[in-house]
């Protein structure tokens, strides 16, 4: 066990190869890599790595309530349930998105881990919708977060702001797409983020004011293949 972290620790520090995962993420993004996968026959839009990692925080947490904001096709969703019905328990997951598309809508509900699942559309950062999601959190005793809506920073910094009281001591706060700091300024085209304007800057200036977090370098190093770099965040108080 300890010679595995050594090893995870020093593959952090080779800048090699943290050079070859970004350019694989950048490389990879013209074929829209992470939109060729599905979980439980549900588009997931997600790299594979980073679905391990969420196995693994699930598995070792087993929370009661899983919060996302962004559903997309809903895969992210499927997944999250499926976790939590292999665990057994109550375990529930709540998905925010401001437009949740009848297609996507229809395919989730009626997927068999739906009895898990319940649907919130609206703004993640609306007052209303975040009191619906503190309504599911009040009791609870594991609660995670994955923020995975709107990329830019000032909408993922109110995210963070909103959501991240939910986030219970020893759980996560996963804010995905950080990986847009490192890609080339003007990547993503016409989409409203960019570099110095996406979810790592908003991680950065949240953490400058909230000792609840610290970013858990030890993922991001055994993963070396993530969207997430310096987005999993550890509440430890």
């Amino acid at each position: 066990m300890e010679e595995g972290k050594e090893l995870i620790a020093a593959q952090g520090r080779d800048r090699n190869l943290y050079r070859m995962a970004m350019d694989f993420i950048r490389d990879s993004a013209k074929y829209k890599y992470t939109y060729h996968f599905t979980w439980m026959g549900v588009p997931i839009i997600q790299l594979p790595q980073d679905m391990v990692a969420m196995q693994e925080i699930i598995w070792d947490l087993k929370p009661e309530l899983i919060i996302e904001t962004g559903v997309a096709h809903g895969g992210s969703l499927i997944f999250y349930a499926s976790m939590l019905e292999l665990i057994g328990g109550t375990g529930q997951v709540l998905g925010i998105d401001i437009d949740i598309r009848e297609h996507n809508r229809k395919a989730i509900e009626t997927h068999p881990m739906f009895k898990r699942i319940t649907l919130v559309e609206g703004s993640s950062v609306d007052p209303h919708i975040v009191k619906k999601a503190a309504q599911m959190a009040h009791g609870k005793k594991r609660v995670l977060v994955a923020l995975d809506s709107n990329h830019t920073h000032e909408h993922v910094l109110q995210e963070l702001h909103a959501y991240s009281g939910f986030v219970t001591p020893g759980s996560y706060l996963v804010v995905f797409d950080t990986a847009i700091e490192d890609m080339p300024p003007g990547f993503f085209g016409d989409r409203p983020w960019d570099r110095g304007d996406n979810p790592k800057t908003a991680v950065f200036e949240f953490l400058k004011n909230n000792n609840r977090f610290e970013i858990d370098f030890e993922i991001q190093n055994k993963l070396l293949l993530t969207v997430a770099p310096e987005g999993y965040l550890k509440c430890v108080r």
